[in-house]
């Protein structure tokens, strides 16, 4: 497995979402290392990744993956912090393994509950046909951009770095389909068993235009204790429009939850 290890600082584990590719991640990736130790990765079945792109990996693949990018970069444990699709792989995993997990961070986080609406059952039909209207539909996303970079100038600049990351880093049609379908049969997880502290951070809710606040708000009853944080000024793409002040929640939290010992390590 190809590991992204920047920073040092409180360890955190960042996983992405339903694209697979850890580069687009990387302004918050960037940002986070200036505080943190960010390890991350594309995920198992990514080439980028170096694993097998392998039609028979399941849900639980992804979660074994998180461990083993844990054991490669030698953390006993660390803050899980997954994103949209990464934020259920991230909950799994720290439900599964309480001794590896100091704190679980999820990042407008797709819910166990979520299922394929009219709009992605259509995409699910002919997934590579359809990419490029699913590429046009992406669109709906510039409001939240704009709100994050106010001015025509500015959110423009920034509609297109981070058009031109997606194109250099492009997805797979087929591989994100695949990785949809698995949830219809994942092994359900106990999310009670989640102990460690655990921050839900949303976007506003009229500016995610992917994954509604509301779903990832149903994390806050499936772990009673964790807390919620709202990044203002963006929806979905909170780690990746306003990196700074997403660093600015989620490095202090990492800090707080990291294990004595390792905080002696560290220092």
């Amino acid at each position: 497995m190809k590991l992204i290890d920047l920073g040092s600082g409180p360890p955190v584990v960042v996983i992405p979402g339903i694209q697979g590719r850890w580069e687009w991640m990387k302004p918050g990736i960037e940002a986070l290392s200036a505080r943190c130790r960010v390890v991350t990765f594309s995920l198992a079945d990514e080439p980028t990744c170096g694993g097998p792109d392998d039609a028979a990996l399941d849900f639980d693949c992804y979660v074994a993956q998180v461990r083993e990018a844990m054991d490669r970069a030698g953390l006993d444990r660390a803050t899980i912090c997954g994103v949209s699709y990464g934020g259920l792989i991230a909950a799994a995993f720290a439900a599964r393994h309480p001794d590896r997990a100091s704190a679980l961070v999820l990042v407008s986080a797709m819910p166990p509950s979520w299922t394929a609406d009219e709009r992605v059952l259509f995409y699910l039909r002919a997934p590579r046909l359809l990419t490029p209207v699913f590429m046009a539909a992406s669109l709906r996303i510039f409001p939240e951009i704009a709100a994050a970079h106010p001015g025509l100038g500015p959110s423009l600049r920034e509609a297109g770095r981070h058009g031109w990351n997606v194109l250099t880093h492009m997805f797979s049609p087929t591989r994100m389909a695949r990785r949809v379908r698995i949830l219809e049969t994942r092994v359900p997880v106990d999310f009670s068993a989640v102990r460690v502290p655990t921050l839900v951070l949303t976007g506003e809710a009229t500016l995610d235009r992917v994954m509604p606040v509301r779903a990832t708000h149903e994390y806050l009853s499936l772990i009673p204790h964790a807390r919620l944080a709202v990044l203002e000024r963006t929806g979905h793409l909170g780690f990746i429009t306003r990196p700074a002040a997403f660093v600015e929640v989620v490095a202090p939290f990492a800090a707080a939850a990291m294990p004595a010992e390792t905080r002696r390590r560290v220092v």
